[in-house]
């Protein structure tokens, strides 16, 4: 099966070789000509333009950064949707906005396209293992096309709903990340602050009721190890943003959303925002406090 991929970054190159190394014939572009040339000596088949994606695949993943962008590779005038892509299933897995898949997928289906939202539980390890989490919205029809496809790259598929149903549970899951690392990042402040060490801290936390695999996997980061990176503060801080947005959209009273946006926004201002989530502690211990001393 012939397989589109645009957007190849972290995930998208690391979904790239796993779908290469289980037989999976993959064409791809990126947006960064550096990314290109990168995954064309990595022996990736590079084509000029999304367009050229989807002339050549029978289902084409997307996986980048923000909405608007993903706008943009479907609705260009070298976009996905300006060829022929009758009878095409498109698999968008980035993290958006929910009115962006209930905008999309009438134009995918007008162009005789199918499209489902596939955003995924995990970074680069779960890639490279298969054990991400796909949660899926769109048709059912479709998800049950693309399983064969979403199989070799996780460990569980959940169908939440129509078009931008997937999105919402992934904008729902990144709060509960935002907020607990910004309790964190003040647990560790207001202690430090009363003279407790990092590793007291650590340890202590390690044992909390609250404490959790994420924070587990990122003690070395947070001890000042240099990490390896998953997902960054400036890309979280765009997922809490999408997510303060549709609740203002629906009604949804955010004020502690809201506030993890404004220390992951200083975070990105102060110049953290390509640091990996674990060092966000760090930046609320050292630079903001620094502020109030």
């Amino acid at each position: 099966m012939k397989i589109g991929l645009v957007g190849l970054g972290r995930m998208g190159a690391a979904m790239s070789q796993r779908l290469r190394e289980h037989g999976f014939d993959v064409v791809g572009w990126d947006l960064d000509a550096d990314r290109n040339k990168a995954m064309g000596n990595s022996g990736l088949r590079i084509v000029a333009s999304p367009r050229a994606v989807a002339a050549e695949a029978e289902m084409i993943i997307s996986i980048i950064t923000e909405d608007h962008g993903v706008r943009h590779i479907f609705k260009d005038a070298d976009g996905f949707l300006s060829g022929d892509v009758k009878g095409k299933l498109f698999i968008e897995m980035s993290t958006l906005q929910p009115m962006t898949g209930r905008e999309l997928a009438p134009l995918v289906e007008a162009a005789g396209a199918r499209l489902i939202e596939a955003p995924v539980l995990g970074t680069i390890p779960q890639v490279r293992d298969g054990k991400l989490f796909a949660l899926v919205g769109g048709r059912a029809e479709d998800l049950e096309r693309a399983r064969p496809l979403l199989e070799k790259m996780t460990r569980r598929i959940a169908h939440m709903g129509p078009n931008g149903a997937g999105y919402a549970m992934k904008l729902a899951v990144n709060l509960g990340l935002g907020a607990y690392i910004q309790a964190l990042s003040e647990s560790l402040a207001l202690g430090a602050k009363q003279g407790l060490t990092l590793d007291q801290m650590l340890d202590v936390l390690q044992e909390a009721p609250y404490a959790s695999n994420w924070m587990k996997s990122k003690i070395g980061v947070m001890k000042g190890e240099k990490p390896e990176m998953t997902l960054d503060i400036r890309t979280l801080r765009k997922d809490i943003m999408s997510a303060v947005a549709t609740g203002a959209l629906s009604g949804v009273p955010m004020p502690l959303s809201a506030g993890t946006l404004t220390s992951l926004s200083a975070a990105v201002a102060n110049g953290y925002g390509q640091g990996d989530l674990g060092e966000m502690p760090k930046f609320l211990r050292e630079a903001m406090l620094q502020n109030f001393q």
